[in-house]
């Protein structure tokens, strides 16, 4: 069961690092205009939590994550020069070896436990009242 769980994170880590270079691609001036646009919308899309296919749809949930996303990363890969690509994969390794603000993570898992504690108190006031 570790082994699996490995290679989850193993898998996982590549898919941010690549998804971090598409961005890191789409910031560089050197990367041409459309390019740049579409590499935005990629990595929006790779770090949004809204799929375009529910997650919950049998078999064609993960679609997206697995071909889509996947088939996105490698066109903006071959489009952009080989230069820029270089300079964005250098730009995500160092990203995710970054380390995590344990704090930080904290503080923003308490902030939408307070905002969902108000609009649940909220909601029972508008119900019952």
């Amino acid at each position: 069961m570790s082994s699996l769980r490995q290679n989850l994170q193993h898998w996982a880590k590549q898919f941010t690092q690549q998804a971090l270079t598409v961005y890191f691609a789409a910031r560089d001036p050197r990367t041409p205009l459309l390019v740049r646009l579409l590499a935005l919308a990629v990595a929006a899309y790779a770090f949004s939590p809204i799929d375009l296919i529910p997650d919950f749809i049998p078999v064609i949930g993960y679609l997206d994550d697995l071909v889509l996303l996947p088939l996105g990363i490698a066109l903006i890969v071959r489009l952009t020069p080989p230069a820029v690509i270089a300079d964005a994969r250098r730009q995500a390794e160092q990203a995710v070896t970054r380390p995590v603000s344990r704090l930080a993570a904290g503080a923003v898992l308490l902030f939408w436990l307070f905002v969902m504690l108000l609009g649940g108190r909220w909601l029972l006031e508008a119900t019952t009242g």
